[in-house]
């Protein structure tokens, strides 16, 4: 199966601390996206999201700093994973989410690559600039 590799950029108006929480607290990730999650905090640990649509393992864990998983939609091949990166970084006026997804089948390339920012940059973004 060939796969391709999606990278994308966002700058949000609060801290690391927000964003990465905003990721890892099961309540707030589905109180931006809509749809159930529970996520678990360990390296190791298992998460599922929008539903339960969305599923993997968390890789690596450093606060504020970096997330690490293996992800997968219910619809891909059985047994065919993806790797997440999400790295943030403080910049002036905010963080910076450097954010890069690996393995992800070409058939769902479009699809996710749109996804990213429809159904999490733009409900983050609304959610943690709120003042």
């Amino acid at each position: 199966m060939k796969t391709k590799t999606i990278r994308q950029s966002v700058t949000f108006r609060t801290s690391p601390h927000v964003v990465y929480e905003t990721l890892m607290d099961s309540r707030k990730h589905a109180r931006f996206t809509g749809e159930t999650a529970s996520i678990s905090r360990k390296v190791g640990g298992k998460f599922t999201a929008y539903g339960g649509n969305i599923s993997g393992v968390n890789l690596e864990l450093v606060p504020d700093k970096k997330i690490v998983q293996s992800w997968r939609e219910s619809d891909w091949p059985e047994g065919h994973f993806s790797r997440v990166t999400f790295s943030l970084e403080e910049v002036r006026g905010g963080t910076r989410l450097a954010f890069r997804q690996s393995g992800v089948p070409e058939a769902h390339y479009d699809d996710i690559n749109q996804g990213w920012r429809d159904y999490y940059w733009k409900p983050m973004r609304e959610m943690v600039e709120k003042h």
